[in-house]
């Protein structure tokens, strides 16, 4: 059987795009910075967050030179503190839990995006530069006041977080 030399070359193309596809999907599965949520961490009880000590009482701390915690709870319709307070040029490690249902929970302009899951404690990091204000938005539909939903997160220089009650948020 013969084929055409156009034939050949338009499977040749073919075979070099499926293999393009698959090497993306792979990548984009296993390529560096990306994490799978893990199931390691215990499950906390949703409806008594008053009695964890990361989530009674929501907050932004330090844990190390330009490195803070931040601990959020979504609830129906609105995060705990709103807003986030972090001082300029930080790793701020956010740790993110809800308290009734599922949430999203988006940091507009950063890659931050993750699940707010009752029970579960879903772990980010962000990078923060020069003082600005970034949106937080819940983009997973969690009933009627899901289109309200919204936060912030306050940049702000080290002296205005220094002056904020010990850095903690209001």
């Amino acid at each position: 059987m013969h084929i055409h030399a156009y034939e050949k070359i338009w499977l040749a193309l073919s075979i070099v795009l499926i293999l393009l596809l698959l090497g993306s999907v792979t990548y984009g599965a296993v390529g560096p910075g990306v994490a799978m949520v893990a199931d390691s961490e215990a499950q906390i009880d949703a409806n008594a967050l008053d009695e964890d000590d990361r989530f009674a009482e929501p907050r932004v701390e330090q844990v190390g030179e330009n490195e803070y915690e931040a601990y959020v709870v979504s609830y129906q319709f609105g995060f705990d503190p709103s807003p986030i307070v972090v001082p300029e040029n930080s790793t701020v490690t956010l740790q993110i839990t809800s308290r009734d249902v599922i949430h999203g929970f988006e940091v507009a302009g950063t890659n931050a995006n993750t699940m707010a899951v009752p029970g579960e404690v879903a772990e980010i990091t962000v990078e923060v530069g020069e003082p600005q204000e970034y949106g937080i938005v819940c983009n997973e539909y969690c009933g009627a006041g899901h289109h309200g939903m919204e936060g912030k997160l306050h940049v702000v220089t080290e002296e205005e977080f220094e002056s904020e009650d010990g850095g903690d948020s209001e």
